[in-house]
């Protein structure tokens, strides 16, 4: 799992409308964050990704971008965006190398059989490339609010 102080680990993905995002076009220019969860179309995924939408638009005027990535295909979240109106890009990590340098895809036991899926987490990257907050297992209520406090504070 990477931690606070580490260099994020650049990356391209396809996002919604299978235009490539290049995470090294965006440092040096801007924060980043990016932030991993399970499935579109699910309600807490919804809420949570919903959410770092609705404050787009804050995080925009702290010079910060969003990427919300989890493993499905652009056509699964072009039909998400599109339903729920979401304007963060959203990345397609299909083949999960991205979730597996990030180390959110981890094994968890379900009913006693060891399964793997995207640990929702997220990460504030400052604009040398440094993780300024690996934060792994977090709760979909109020984050997005929570993680645009922690980008105010870098510029503080």
């Amino acid at each position: 799992m990477l931690k606070n102080g580490d260099s994020a680990p650049t990356f391209s993905l396809p996002d919604a409308d299978m235009e490539t995002v290049d995470l090294a076009g965006y440092l040096k220019r801007d924060t980043i964050v990016l932030f991993f969860y399970p499935k579109d179309c699910t309600p807490c995924c919804t809420r949570e990704v919903t959410d770092f939408s609705d404050h787009e638009g804050d995080f925009q005027r702290l010079g910060c971008v969003l990427f919300g990535i989890n493993r499905d295909d652009c056509l699964k979240h072009q039909e998400f965006r599109d339903r729920e109106g979401i304007g963060t890009r959203l990345l397609s990590d299909a083949e999960g190398s991205v979730c597996q340098q990030y180390g959110v895809w981890q094994a968890r036991e379900v009913d006693g059989q060891k399964k793997f899926g995207i640990v929702r987490s997220t990460f504030v990257i400052d604009r040398n490339g440094l993780i300024r907050h690996a934060l792994y297992n977090v709760n979909y209520k109020g984050h997005a609010l929570e993680v645009l406090r922690l980008v105010k504070e870098l510029d503080s």
